[in-house]
């Protein structure tokens, strides 16, 4: 369900609830995915009310959050949680690629083009953030676990844009759920679309106010969702752990919270 005309001013919210689930269930409305919520207006804030969003999970870095935090309620109404995960701030690895600063006045050609080298695919870097944050991924796991008994068990959980890691992130909590893997990635593809205009564009502008050419590779980092890019991801998780649930375990999450999470990821009937 989109959500970017309810939780204003977003671009890439929505609702995954409803989704069909092996079994015959279907996810309940516990899970929403966004940009940052950096831009709430009073009428979006409201809005996570309405739709029984108790918890906000931010998935960006410290120096991300610190540059445009968060609009929430000032009551206490939602919990917010933290939780960095590396590697999927697009500004923070063009400045890792591009040389040192100070060491010439602006890169060389020479330059620019070993860091366009450098820059991965966006299947590359899904495997990367899988490699590296199983315990972030726990952790939100565990946050929805801890909001489904409360009064607003909803959990809205969010990058920068609502691509990478949070598609991600929903990615393996659907397969957890039991949700089919084409839907999954038709979920996933969504995101492209909704980034397309004002947004995307500004997303490709803070590549170029770095000095970092726009190639074809850069832009997909920045505003695409390929299905082969979620497809990829979900092959790894399979391949290297057997399914979501494997990978969770590698990270902490017990059999007894599997369970757990699944019950509160699923409606029956």
């Amino acid at each position: 369900m989109e959500l970017s005309s309810v939780i204003q001013i977003t671009f890439n919210s929505r609702g995954l609830a409803n989704l069909p689930t092996e079994g015959g269930g279907r996810v309940a409305p516990v899970l929403f995915r966004s940009d940052a919520l950096a831009s709430l207006t009073p009428a979006g804030i409201q809005a996570l009310a309405d739709l029984g969003i108790g918890t906000v999970i931010d998935l960006r870095t410290d120096a991300e959050r610190a540059r445009a935090a968060d609009v929430l309620p000032e009551d206490g109404s939602v919990e917010f949680v933290p939780l960095p995960v590396l590697g999927g701030a697009m500004d923070e690895m063009v400045q890792r690629l591009l040389p040192a600063s100070g060491a010439t006045a602006s890169p060389t050609p020479e330059q620019l083009a070993a860091a366009v080298e450098q820059v991965p695919t966006l299947p590359e870097l899904y495997t990367s953030i899988l490699e590296n944050s199983a315990a972030q991924f726990v952790a939100l796991a565990r946050a929805v676990i801890a909001a489904a008994p409360t009064e607003r068990p909803g959990v809205l959980f969010h990058c920068t844009a609502g691509k990478d890691r949070t598609g991600l992130a929903a990615a393996l909590l659907l397969s957890v759920a039991g949700v089919a893997r084409d839907r999954i990635v038709t979920d996933y593809t969504k995101t492209e679309a909704n980034l397309a205009g004002p947004f995307a564009q500004q997303l490709k502008g803070l590549i170029t106010s770095m000095g970092m050419p726009l190639t074809p590779r850069l832009e997909t980092l920045a505003t695409k969702s390929p299905a082969e890019a979620i497809e990829t991801a979900l092959d790894w998780v399979t391949t290297e752990h057997g399914d979501a649930r494997g990978y969770l375990g590698s990270g902490g999450l017990s059999d007894a919270e599997s369970d757990e999470l699944r019950r509160a990821l699923v409606s029956q009937g």
